[in-house]
């Protein structure tokens, strides 16, 4: 039984380092910031999450006790990881300003991110 612990735990950190350096790779390598927030956002999120899982499964197979701490820092980084990159994303659309005269009018009159009101004359939803 330790052996099998030991290779799956061992599988999961060269899973997790493997995706950890293709995510680095490419957070410094690709050319633009809409590019480079894959790399953080999606391998290393995954990377994270392996190593994570082998620290779980660690304590929990070899020293027979149960860690929380790994449960909350997964549920912490898998819920805040997509939210960042969709506000930079957002945030560098709007302050580039490329996309804001390609999107149709929006039907209620209003912009599309905006805390204006609807105009009078327009449907009602």
């Amino acid at each position: 039984m330790a052996f099998a612990t030991e290779l799956l735990v061992s599988a999961l950190i060269l899973i997790g380092a493997f995706f950890l350096v293709v995510g680095s790779f490419g957070l410094a390598k690709l050319p633009d910031l809409m590019r480079r927030l894959h790399g953080p956002t999606k391998a290393t999120t995954l990377g994270i999450g392996a190593l994570l899982l082998a620290s779980m499964l660690y304590f929990l197979l070899v020293r027979g006790a149960p860690s929380l701490h790994e449960i909350l820092i997964s549920v912490f980084l898998f819920l805040t990881a997509p939210v960042t990159a969709h506000m930079i994303a957002k945030a560098h659309i709007l302050r580039d300003g490329a996309l804001q005269n390609t999107l149709p009018e929006a039907p209620d009159g209003a912009g599309w991110a905006t805390l204006k009101p609807a105009r009078e004359d327009a449907p009602a939803a």
